[in-house]
């Protein structure tokens, strides 16, 4: 099984190259992609949010009723084909997503962590969104505690630093 990571920008190429059946758009309302024909539009997971862990005035925090729907649409992802999650930049809401994905084929938090950081010296699960699914698959806080303790992400720089088409985090299941 695998899980694929990706900004929005990415993300029509990455379904296309790695056959991906099961899509979760994590990402503001007005930001909201139209499904890719190679999706059924049942495989497509919607959640209209911001990257935000508090309110703030004219944006969508995200709320126990989009993760509770989230988990629902993720049991029902097969692990045949490869699920692939998307945020505006891949890094925060999409990855929160992917540990979720990966702990309910995983059943064990502190394992998920330690995979998706291994994917990725970057991802950093927006907590909220961690807290909320923790709560509802309950984990009774050890989902939170794994991702406190993942360590903070690692950006470096690189002079000659091209980036790729289609750059993403693959997890594997």
């Amino acid at each position: 099984m695998t899980i694929y990571v990706s900004s929005l920008a990415d993300m029509p190429d990455l379904v296309r190259r790695f056959g991906v059946r099961d899509l979760v758009s994590i990402i503001q309302p007005d930001a909201q992609p139209p499904t890719p024909p190679e999706i059924e539009p049942e495989r497509h997971y919607r959640c209209p949010v911001h990257d935000i862990v508090e309110p703030r005035p004219g944006e969508v925090l995200p709320q126990a009723d989009h993760i509770e729907e989230l988990v629902s649409f993720l049991r029902t992802w097969d692990g045949e084909a490869p699920l692939l999650t998307h945020c505006h930049a891949g890094v925060s809401r999409s990855s929160a997503v992917a540990l979720i994905a990966h702990v309910l084929q995983s059943g064990n938090p502190v394992n998920s962590v330690k995979a998706l950081r291994e994917a990725s010296p970057y991802a950093w699960p927006n907590r909220r969104i961690v807290a909320l699914a923790d709560s509802i698959m309950g984990f009774d806080g050890a989902l939170v505690e794994a991702r406190q303790n993942m360590g903070a992400p690692i950006w470096e720089t690189d002079p000659d630093y091209v980036k790729e088409p289609g750059r993403f985090t693959t997890l594997a299941v």
